[in-house]
């Protein structure tokens, strides 16, 4: 029988991966779904600037007052509606629904951050384990399962739009100017770029609909509400609104945090330039855009496999090196990408790269969320409302000059921040090693029933 919590973490995992394969999929073809004046970019856009405004205020509001499951199904519901929104997609439906997405996404990560920080120090009181070891290892159960969605949203999109992709044949002068090797602003899309007939994208976007929706009942229904006195007790409570309103900028005094920016904001880089520049740059310059979902969902799979392995592992190394391995391979991939001139003939090698690209990204993303939830045990709404923010940054700088550098500058912007990186984060780490953070107390979040019983219990024993 599994235990309670990694019943809770499956399910939170599982509305994940069903949320995330309607909105990945989504995310993926804006920039050729919705190419008209740029308006898919520019909705992309909106939502990480929309997610840098919620990450200052709303994650602490929220989830001291709903809790997280419930945040979490409020947020969900904000994803559904970037989906509907794609139906009849203009600017008065794409933008406003590009808020209202931004806003419900940062409360959503830092409730499932708040969760799995939760459960996992629960377990780790209960079988007498290190609460770090217990996070690490949900936190790669949920990367495991969450970043499969790559695989199975562009799967669904090749599966719907794949009789409308047309191979066409690339001309020399073309891959000449693929890579670094050219700035890479104007790369011809070749292959089918058309808008696929109206018919296939009302299926998709329907089908994104109903899996979006699904993730929602998932989670209402199967998700245990772990921190539900807590919430009712803070609701009861006198605090003044803005101490809970200001909590994301008072956590930032925190010299900790303040130092680990330069790693979250790496996160969003880091992503950013695969999904984006490589795809753009590397794959549809050299390929055509018919194999964009065919390395995306590369990039998912190794994610996916690597999230677990390294959430395992994790209690065997500690993080250190789990991050000099992630950040020796992102650095080995930028040398090479800035030398690589990509050719139709190195099929596999288009590969290679994301797939080291996801072992990076998965060390990037459990490791980072488990270590915020390890250093800001009693401050964790506040602390993965930060996170969100700083790396919707990097996402939300990385787009604004997407369209005006040349590829090979962007290669070494990925790469200063990477250094920078490098320098700030053993800081962090090695004062940590030296002053270990204390977890949460066990009965922090018992549930009600359980502490009743346990006062009965001592009733009893003293009566006696």
């Amino acid at each position: 029988m599994i235990s309670r919590n990694f019943k809770n973490v499956l399910v939170v995992s599982i509305g994940f991966l069903s949320l995330f394969t309607a909105y990945g999929g989504l995310q993926s073809l804006q920039s050729s779904l919705n190419a008209a004046e740029g308006m898919g970019v520019a909705s992309l856009s909106v939502i990480y600037a929309a997610i840098i405004v919620s990450s200052m205020f709303l994650p602490p509001i929220m989830i001291k007052n709903l809790g997280c499951k419930w945040t979490i199904v409020v947020s969900m519901a904000c994803y559904v509606s970037y989906s509907f929104g794609n139906l009849y997609p203009g600017w008065y439906t794409l933008i406003p629904t590009s808020v209202i997405l931004g806003l419900g996404g940062s409360p959503l990560w830092s409730a499932k951050c708040t969760y799995l920080t939760i459960s996992g120090n629960l377990q780790a009181a209960k079988d007498n384990k290190k609460g770090s070891d217990v996070i690490n290892y949900y936190f790669g159960i949920f990367f495991f399962i969450f970043q499969s969605s790559a695989v199975w949203g562009n799967l669904m999109s090749s599966l719907i739009f794949g009789q409308d992709t047309a191979i066409v044949d690339i001309p020399q002068e073309q891959l000449d100017s693929c890579g670094a090797a050219d700035c890479g602003l104007n790369v011809t899309a070749y292959g089918n770029t058309t808008r696929p007939e109206q018919k296939l994208v009302w299926t998709l976007v329907g089908s994104y609909i109903g899996v979006g929706v699904l993730a929602i009942l998932i989670v209402a229904v199967f998700l245990d509400n772990i921190d539900r006195e807590q919430a009712s007790e803070f609701r009861g409570s006198q605090q003044p609104f803005c101490h809970t309103f200001l909590a994301t900028f008072r956590l930032l005094k925190d010299w900790r945090l303040v130092t680990l920016i330069p790693l979250t904001m790496y996160s969003g880089f880091e992503q950013s330039f695969l999904s984006g520049e490589y795809t753009k740059n590397y794959v549809t310059c050299a390929l055509g855009i018919h194999y964009v979902g065919f390395v995306m969902m590369c990039f998912g799979a190794s994610n996916s496999l690597c999230s677990i392995l390294f959430g395992r592992l994790a209690r065997y190394t500690g993080r250190a090196p789990l991050f000099a391995l992630a950040a020796l391979t992102n650095l080995s991939c930028i040398i090479a990408l800035l030398y690589w001139r990509p050719h139709r003939d190195q099929l596999a090698v288009f590969f290679v790269f994301p797939a080291l690209w996801g072992l990076s990204d998965a060390i990037w993303q459990t490791q980072t969320n488990a270590l915020y939830g390890i250093l800001f045990p009693r401050e964790k709404e506040a602390a993965f409302a930060n996170y969100r923010m700083w790396e919707s940054l990097g996402f939300v700088i990385a787009f604004a000059y997407s369209t005006f550098l040349c590829l090979e500058y962007k290669l070494y912007i990925v790469l200063a921040v990477l250094v920078i990186t490098a320098i700030t984060y053993p800081i962090v780490e090695y004062y940590e090693h030296k002053h270990p953070t204390e977890p949460i107390e066990e009965g922090a979040y018992q549930n009600h029933k359980e502490v009743i019983k346990a006062n009965e219990d001592i009733i009893c024993q003293t009566h006696l």
